[in-house]
């Protein structure tokens, strides 16, 4: 079977899928938003003076363990939090990359089909898909050099466990 028999139904299907409303629930709207905030440099400054002010005022509770309490509770309290939020951001980030290289690999007519959603594979099948690329990539390694002239890259350098080490442009 051709490559492109093979893409067209998939293609087919996809290009008629509606895309969904863009709005969203209350917490991804309020987890994004608080995101936003607290991985910027106002975040940052807040809380590093927060800490300046508990560090300045210790030697007026005298380092009760009172005071200690109040910045140990709050950072755990923060942190607790932030994880959270912080995980539900990379799932959702990380689950629009796979989506977009899905429509990339279907997209190009001699990619294969197979890797689409291939995040789902177990450990030890994704370590011998990548085995099998690096036989690939060991196969076609002297055309690195052929696929550039001579006044483009210098030779690349090679250790002494044949391994190339890195490549000069000119």
């Amino acid at each position: 079977m051709k490559d492109s028999e093979r893409q067209a139904p998939v293609t087919a299907t996809l290009t008629n899928t509606p895309t969904p409303n863009s709005r969203h629930d209350l917490f991804t709207r309020v987890s994004g938003w608080t995101i936003r905030i607290t991985g910027g440099r106002w975040a940052f400054l807040t809380a590093f003076g927060v800490v300046i002010v508990w560090a300045a005022s210790g030697p007026f509770f005298h380092y009760s363990e009172n005071w200690q309490l109040i910045i140990n509770t709050g950072t755990t309290i923060v942190t607790f939090l932030m994880v959270f939020l912080i995980q539900g951001a990379q799932n959702r980030e990380s689950k629009a990359i796979h989506l977009k290289l899905d429509e990339l690999i279907m997209g190009v007519n001699r990619a294969r089909n197979e890797l689409v959603n291939i995040e789902t594979l177990t450990d030890e099948q994704l370590e011998a898909l990548s085995g099998r690329y690096r036989e690939v990539a060991q196969q076609y390694q002297h055309k690195l050099t052929e696929c550039f002239p001579a006044e483009v890259c210098d030779e690349l350098p090679v250790d002494k466990n044949n391994r190339e080490t890195h490549m000069t442009v000119k």
